[in-house]
């Protein structure tokens, strides 16, 4: 059995994946990996190491699941926060909370996208 696990890869649940993957594409700055109209009502996205997947009504049905979904996106220090918000900002990001240094030791800034998930970025200074 293996003993470390890649990243996870969450599944959005949006309303049309070409409109949230534009969305996620342009102003968030992830790219577009597969998936459109035609593509079964699923799209993947990455940015860096990191992967989401896009996912319409159609194929969430089966399983239930359902907006809003938070995902937490953990950076590398508190700058990398506040710069990842100024840019998302000013691509027209749909920010919820500014950046802010949490009691529980985390600073966070959350931003929604077009279907409501919440995008929440932090940086864990609790070692510090």
């Amino acid at each position: 059995m293996a003993s470390e696990f890649p990243g996870a890869v969450p599944e959005i649940p949006v309303r049309n994946v070409g409109e949230a993957a534009a969305y996620y594409a342009n102003v968030l700055e992830f790219t577009t990996d597969w998936g459109d109209e035609g593509g079964g009502g699923i799209g993947g996205i990455s940015k860096g190491q990191c992967r989401l997947f896009l996912t319409d009504r159609s194929f969430r049905e089966p399983h239930g699941n359902a907006a809003p979904v938070v995902i937490w996106f953990n950076l590398g220090s508190n700058r990398e926060v506040d710069q990842l918000h100024d840019d998302w900002r000013s691509r027209g990001a749909r920010i919820v909370s500014p950046p802010e240094s949490k009691p529980w030791k985390l600073h966070e800034f959350t931003a929604a996208d077009l279907d409501g998930n919440l995008l929440r970025v932090f940086h864990d200074f609790r070692n510090q």
